[in-house]
This record gives structure tokens, C-alpha cells and sequence, in this order.
């Protein structure tokens, strides 16, 4: 059995660089949650393998040269899960703007499968790098 340790790890290895080998990673019914990705007109949460594709194929589509780097990797407890810290970056090509960022990630396994994860990012930078602007600043 993949500790949730070993499958963040190749997450973050595997996402961009293999993401046929990342499918693998996945359970069918992942969820995976952008608690801050509504402030840039994404969804909040993505639910089941065809909706996390879908995002993570819009995502590949739009970065070139996207890589992750710096990466931390946090056991916990419950070898279920893990925490990572990592920072990233990339071109987005619809812009031409430069993509920095900065990444903490949790992670929750079942069956050898990463089931859970939640994602947290500044959302300015991401608005900034898309030329999107930022939701609920109108006010």
C-alpha cells in the first residue's frame, strides 16, 4: 500500500510532467478542493475523475514550461495523510506573463489512491499571471 506521503510526492513529481501516469494516481472519486479558485471564476471544489480532468486538462492547455519545485513533503500521523509546501511556475500562454506560485497541499489516501485533496494558492498571483480579475473587489 502507497503511503499518502509517497503519493503527494509523485502528485507533484507526475501531474505536469507525466500526467498519464498521475490518472493512475487518482481515485475515481476524487474531490479535490480550490478553497480560493472562485476568486479568480473557478470552481471551489471538483468532484470525481471526469470533472478533475477536465480542469487539469484546461490547466495543461494554458502553462507551458510549468514546473513545480522546492518541494516539502509532511508525514503525518495517520498515514493517510500528508502535507506538502511547494512552489511552482510557469508561462500562461494566453497572456505571455510569467506564473509564480506558491503552493500548500494536503492530501488524503484510500486504497492506494490519492482520494482527497485540498489546495491552497494566492489567488493574486494567478489573477495577475491570467489578466483575470480578482472576484469581490467590486465593492
Amino acid at each position: 500500500m502507497t503511503s499518502a506521503s509517497d503519493l503527494l510526492h509523485q502528485h507533484i513529481h507526475t501531474l505536469v510532467a507525466d500526467n498519464a501516469y498521475w490518472q493512475t494516481l487518482i481515485a475515481d472519486d476524487l474531490v479535490w478542493e480550490l478553497p480560493y479558485a472562485p476568486t479568480i471564476g473557478h470552481p471551489a471544489r471538483l468532484s470525481g475523475r471526469e470533472e478533475v480532468m477536465r480542469f487539469v486538462t484546461w490547466f495543461l492547455g494554458v502553462v507551458d514550461a510549468f514546473r513545480f519545485f522546492d518541494l516539502q513533503v509532511y508525514a503525518c500521523a495517520d498515514p493517510d495523510a500528508a502535507v506538502a509546501e511547494v512552489k511552482a511556475e510557469g508561462l500562461i500562454k494566453p497572456t505571455g506573463r510569467c506564473y509564480r506560485q506558491e503552493y500548500v497541499v494536503f492530501l488524503r489516501a484510500a486504497g492506494g489512491k490519492i482520494a482527497f485533496l485540498r489546495e491552497y494558492f494566492d489567488p493574486v498571483r494567478a489573477a495577475k499571471a491570467m489578466d483575470t480579475p480578482i472576484r469581490g473587489l467590486e465593492s
